[in-house]
């Protein structure tokens, strides 16, 4: 009988977490609003930023909106600079009333794997003041699966490629 309780015990012990250790590194959680269900902006070291948008679907575009603290170094009249990149494109710049700049642009998933694209905001006002922002997601193939968006990112549209269950039409739905 002895045996019987230790064995129960040990079993007990072997599952059992306080709630301080299970909070402290457990990623799930069944909040209103989860932490990891937003596009993150992280300050770099070097005064710039990078976004994570999370996981997108290869072939796909996307409208990603984030927002950047106040940047009193680039002051009220941010553009983006005349930088072309195929896949990135900013669509929209606004200054939001907390000061920071609200930031809308198009993204355009090209191929697996985690992929980082540059845009750089300037000021017209001050000269050689700029901002580098990377915008980094985790691509994956369009046949693994639709992935959940982060809030702040939305399909906008699909590329579709030839496949004998679809018609020959290719571009933009």
């Amino acid at each position: 009988m002895a045996t019987a309780k230790k064995s129960s015990a040990s079993k007990a012990g072997g599952v059992r977490f306080s709630e301080e250790v299970a909070g402290a590194h457990s990623h799930v959680h069944f909040d209103d609003k989860l932490h990891d269900s937003v596009v993150m902006v992280i300050p770099e070291k070097d005064g710039n930023f990078l976004v994570k948008v999370g996981f997108l679907r290869t072939q796909h575009k996307y409208e990603i909106v984030f927002t950047l603290p106040e940047l009193p170094f680039l002051g009220k009249d941010v553009c983006p600079a005349p930088v072309p990149n195929p896949h990135l494109r900013i669509t929209d710049i606004k200054l939001t009333p907390e000061g920071g700049v609200r930031v809308t642009c198009e993204y355009m998933a090209h191929q697996e794997g985690v992929l980082q694209e540059e845009m750089v905001l300037v000021s017209e006002s001050k000269e050689d003041a700029c901002l580098r922002v990377r915008v980094q997601a985790r691509v994956m193939d369009r046949h693994h699966g639709t992935p959940m968006l982060l809030e702040g990112v939305r399909c906008v549209g699909a590329e579709l490629e030839y496949d004998s269950e679809q018609s020959d039409w290719q571009g933009f739905d």
